[in-house]
């Protein structure tokens, strides 16, 4: 027993010397005071509760049980991490984290659970009225996305989601709920959570309800991939544009809070920004790319007030104008091919998730580029995370050395675009807690926290005790660690 405890001890006392070299890696004091340090999560991928608390069924809900083959391992987010009923516990691992600010999402069918026919159900209100008081108590400012990825079943029937131009209304009845029940509270607003993507996975290649896509693009029951996506966007666009609106007349001045979009590093933000898409996407869409009104113009002119930017990885891009490229690809419509290697060499190490490289250098330009064209408007990384398979052995899933290496390389990377010039405000780590990740279902894990799905019990990685260590500023002047997932 002497010769395992010394083990053990000398175990732990090689991780904390290896997490204090990792912390002094990049430092805390390298960032603005009042930078914003959080965790990310999304209402469906944590929450469970799918039939409780007056919450009425969404998308995927109603998806992941008709479609179970939709999902990597057949399995759904009906109970998830069963936040709803653990919120006090999972806030306590959040707290314990040292953040200033939680990115959380809230469920619109638990807000209003069929739309503005059904009225507004209380116990939902009431949950999250919960949840940000209890987070204000702690200090951790939320920071709150009305729209990822999740919608009331009952709109997806009447409008075919996003297709419809009534789900406008919906979104700005939905919108409007949450600024007047939290809004006294919430300081951070973002209006959805990658809409270039969602409505990528929703209508090109239909993996995501409600399904759509055609031929060369996927074999669905229904759809058009060459024109629904942009319809799509375009409700969003100007559901976003409405809901900012609305914040600015009526709520903005009164409330003291600010609004803006989560993107992913691809085109949407033009629009917004310019009223207007781009000359160049107008050229090679045509037709299939739907145009403004002037009185849409007009609501276009209400401008966000930041920028939310998830970033995980890059790819190389070829230009297919002058190129030969295979185009039935989702950037074949742009008329570019992404691609992730070049002359038989990645760009950067793989991960659990298809097509996500570890690329910390990409940050810093990707910031910038960013900065230069929308003219200095605040950014927050609201997601830059690394993902494990489930299948990798207990040691490497809760000693995750590559998640820490991930975080500390594209944090290095934002600091120096920050010190460039880019107005960065905050950062917030993907995610909390191992999580239900859409079509991956249980099959991949982000967390800074271990979950044991059949127990639900959380554990504490290597990882969220770098980002401790971290937040908590230590002096630390070791070198840092070259860390390898084979030592």
């Amino acid at each position: 027993m002497a010769a395992a405890s010394g083990r053990i001890a000398a175990f732990f006392v090689a991780m904390t010397m290896a997490l204090v070299a990792a912390a002094g890696a990049v430092r805390r004091s390298e960032f603005p005071p009042g930078f914003l340090f959080g965790a990310a999560t999304s209402a469906y991928q944590i929450e469970g509760a799918y039939q409780e608390g007056g919450k009425g069924l969404c998308n995927w809900d109603v998806f992941t049980h008709t479609n179970p083959g939709g999902i990597r391992d057949g399995r759904n987010g009906d109970v998830a991490d069963d936040h709803y009923h653990r919120y006090m516990g999972d806030l306590e691992l959040l707290d314990s984290l040292g953040v200033n600010s939680y990115r959380f999402s809230i469920s619109w069918a638990r807000i209003v659970p069929r739309g503005r026919l059904g009225g507004v159900n209380s116990e939902g209100v009431a949950f999250y009225n919960r949840l940000i008081d209890v987070l204000l108590q702690k200090g951790i400012e939320p920071f709150v996305t009305l729209n990822h990825f999740d919608l009331p079943h009952e709109l997806e029937l009447r409008f075919d989601g996003w297709l419809g131009t009534g789900i406008r209304e919906e979104y700005a009845y939905y919108a409007d709920v949450c600024f007047r029940s939290f809004g006294d509270r919430v300081k951070f607003w973002t209006t959805f959570n990658e809409p270039n993507l969602v409505t990528k996975f929703m209508y090109m290649l239909g993996q995501y309800p409600p399904s759509h896509c055609s031929p060369p693009f996927g074999n669905c029951n229904r759809g058009n991939s060459l024109k629904e996506p942009y319809v799509a966007a375009h409700n969003i666009i100007l559901s976003h544009a409405a809901a900012v609106r609305n914040y600015k007349k009526n709520y903005q001045a009164k409330q003291g809070g600010s609004i803006g979009i989560v993107i992913a590093m691809k085109w949407f933000l033009d629009p917004i920004f310019f009223g207007e898409y781009p000359r160049q996407m107008r050229d090679i869409l045509l037709s299939n790319l739907p145009t403004f009104t002037l009185e849409e113009k007009k609501l276009l002119k209400y401008k966000t007030d930041f920028i939310g930017i998830n970033h995980y990885t890059a790819i190389y891009v070829k230009d297919c104008i002058y190129s030969p490229c295979n185009l039935q690809t989702y950037e074949g419509n742009a008329l570019v091919l992404a691609v992730g290697e070049r002359d038989g060499v990645k760009i950067g190490r793989d991960t659990a998730f298809q097509g996500y490289f570890v690329v910390p250098e990409a940050m810093e330009p990707a910031i910038m580029y960013v900065t230069q064209r929308y003219k200095g408007t605040p950014v927050y990384i609201t997601e830059n995370g690394y993902s494990q398979s489930s299948n990798a052995s207990r040691e490497e899933l809760i000693n995750d050395t590559e998640r820490v290496n991930y975080h500390k390389g594209y944090l290095s990377y934002l600091s120096k675009a920050i010190s460039n010039g880019a107005n960065v405000r905050g950062y917030f780590a993907w995610t909390l807690l191992d999580n239900f990740e859409w079509t991956f279902g249980f099959s991949v894990r982000f967390g800074l926290y271990h979950v044991d799905f059949e127990t639900q019990k959380r554990i504490p990685r290597l990882s969220a005790k770098w980002y401790q260590e971290f937040l908590a500023g230590s002096n630390l002047t070791s070198e840092p660690l070259t860390w390898r997932a084979d030592s």
